[in-house]
């Protein structure tokens, strides 16, 4: 139970006691500051405490927002002021410096302009706790001071449609065109419905999963009807993947593991249907196993790209280039938005497009529509982001060349060399010294015979190149790049490994081997955006870095390749291995008091 105190006696015909307490706040009535102070510290030091004007005239779904989103330490409206238990301390220095700074006065005298919560925000923010002041646009929320006034700020409640700015808001900012006009116009509803039913986030988002698994089993089938089945429940499932996030924004029922589940069931449910196409394919006998890994390799990489591009620059000083004015005057006209958007394929139009091509036609044309579509989409956003970054001035900060170094996936050997006395600094030394160990790699992989230790060999060469890549800090203008390249170059080899292998379930394990890698990755890259950084350098080192595992896959290969099934064996052992202690791991962290509450809000991935 969270607890809110009105800073003074309910003004007459007021409804705010019974909005708070409908928010699922107790409600306690102050008679001055010192009584306040004490009601302040009478609620637990583990609970949400808000105070708010007895003044207060505006829209319930206002208070809602600024006094129960839970993804906030602070948050205020005008007369209204909520704190977590991290900034209850702040809140009580707050408190008590407004006391003593006018001592004996009425907490909230209601013949003063001034409001308390108002003031306790300002000083909040003054004590170094950021304090949240949602937008909210047509909402009210005021303090008005006189009778005339308050008739003023409750006719201006009564012209707004609340539940219809509620429901705007519930629908993502930023979207893709096909779910912007083929699916938040119905699903903000169902998650409305929802919403008065009980159902959590995390509920529907599970649902979501068991439906696109469904789908995926659905398409394992082989047949017709397995496959239009599948695209159906496919799309039923993107369907309530958007109602998740909408239903969270509608409620505002934000959580870790919501976070979660959210960051990582999409790419679930999108790898899990490819598999179920490539078994579907198989039963007729084609073996489109090594265009699913492919589609997953590139799919994953480009979200990389996207990652690794917006962790580099998102605090960067002085980002500005032609290349960035050009993309904003573009964005100012309505129609170019929704084009750019559409052609890097985001996710309502990749599984728009999934589920129609695997209902109509077969797995082989739906890979291949998809990594031409995606490869398109890749090049498009790519080369933007590298004109941008050789055009602009950006000084990147500490934060974003640490982020780089997490997303690098450096294991023990790359850390080993770049700790080297003769580590270079060249600003370009980082992007180069990566692209040339993974052409290496994966020239001489594609080249030579599986079993040959010339591939061996240029593993070496690139374990070498990835600890020079990361020698130096990665503040360079295209040290983005280094991530990406990495991931490509890893998972690029254990497809060509496994394709060349010609052996029988090598390219099945190798699906499931990138599939636990790029997990890992992923789980990264939402721990960094949720602020605590990457995952723990036990874990790194255990399952090897980039480079440890690029030189056992080639090993193996040149060891097993020519030993029928032992390298598919190898192969599966491995992908369990590492599935086993990054999910762990993973599950642990997720789960505990201390992972962040990240949410893609105006992502299209």
């Amino acid at each position: 139970m969270s607890t809110a105190i009105l800073t003074g006696p309910p003004v007459p015909g007021s409804s705010l006691d019974g909005d708070l307490r409908s928010l699922g706040f107790d409600v306690r009535v102050a008679s001055g500051p010192q009584d306040t102070g004490a009601l302040l510290a009478a609620v637990p030091a583990g609970e949400r405490v808000a105070v708010v004007d007895p003044r207060f005239v505006g829209h319930l779904h206002a208070l809602r927002l600024a006094l129960t989103d839970p993804r906030f330490p602070a948050a205020a409206a005008p007369g209204a002021l909520t704190a977590q238990p991290e900034a209850r301390p702040a809140l009580a220095r707050a408190l008590t410096d407004a006391h003593a700074t006018v001592p004996g006065a009425p907490a909230a005298d209601t013949a003063s302009d001034e409001s308390l919560p108002d003031t306790l925000a300002e000083a909040l923010d003054a004590d170094g706790v950021a304090v949240h002041r949602p937008t909210l646009g047509t909402l009210v929320a005021a303090v008005p001071t006189d009778a005339e006034a308050r008739h003023e700020a409750r006719a201006a409640v009564a012209a707004v449609d609340e539940e219809a700015v509620r429901l705007r808001s519930a629908v993502k900012a930023h979207d893709g065109f096909f779910t912007t006009f083929a699916v938040s116009p119905y699903s903000r509803y169902i998650a409305r419905w929802c919403a008065r039913r009980g159902l959590t986030p995390n509920q529907v988002t599970t649902a979501s999963l068991l439906t696109a698994l469904i789908a995926a089993g659905c398409a394992a089938t082989g047949e017709r009807g397995g496959y239009i089945a599948a695209g159906v429940l496919l799309l039923v499932s993107f369907v309530l993947d958007c109602t998740d996030g909408q239903l969270a924004r509608y409620s505002l029922q934000y959580s870790t593991m919501g976070a979660w589940l959210d960051a990582t069931f999409d790419r679930a449910k999108e790898y899990a249907f490819y598999a179920g196409l490539a078994l579907g394919a198989a039963r007729n006998g084609d073996d489109v196993w090594a265009l699913a890994l492919g589609a997953m390799i590139l799919m994953t990489c480009r979200h990389v790209v996207d990652f690794s591009f917006n962790e580099a620059n998102h605090d960067a000083t002085a980002n500005t280039s032609p290349t960035a004015a050009l993309s904003s005057r573009l964005d100012s006209v309505g129609w170019t938005v929704w084009i750019r958007r559409m052609i890097i394929l985001p996710i309502g139009e990749r599984w728009a497009m999934i589920a129609v091509l695997t209902a109509v036609t077969t797995p082989r044309i739906t890979f291949w529509a998809l990594i031409i579509g995606c490869a398109f989409g890749a090049c498009y956003t790519t080369a933007g982001r590298v004109l941008r970054s050789l055009t602009r001035k950006a000084k990147r900060t500490d934060r974003a060349a640490q982020a780089l170094a997490d997303l690098a996936d450096s294991g023990p050997i790359a850390q080993f060399i770049a700790g080297s006395p003769s580590r270079t600094r060249d600003r370009w030394t980082a992007p180069l010294a990566a692209a040339v160990g993974a052409a290496i790699l994966l020239v001489e992989a594609g080249d030579k015979s599986v079993g040959s230790y010339w591939v061996v060999l240029a593993a070496v060469v690139y374990v070498a190149a990835a600890g020079v890549a990361v020698a130096h800090s990665l503040k360079g203008p295209l040290d983005w790049l280094v991530p990406p390249i990495f991931r490509a170059a890893e998972y690029s080899l254990i497809l060509i490994l496994a394709a060349r292998s010609e052996v029988n379930g090598a390219l099945p394990a190798a699906y499931g081997l990138v599939a636990a890698v790029a997990y890992h990755h992923y789980d990264t890259v939402y721990r960094i955006r949720g602020g605590t950084g990457a995952p723990p350098a036990w874990l790194v080192r255990t399952i090897g870095g980039h480079e440890g595992r690029v030189l056992l896959v080639t090993v193996l290969a040149a060891l097993l390749a020519s030993r029928g099934d032992d390298f598919a064996l190898a192969l599966t052992a491995l992908a369990v291995a590492l599935a086993l202690v990054v999910l762990v791991e993973s599950i642990r962290f997720w789960v505990s008091s201390g992972a962040p509450a990240v949410h893609d809000e105006g992502e299209t991935a």
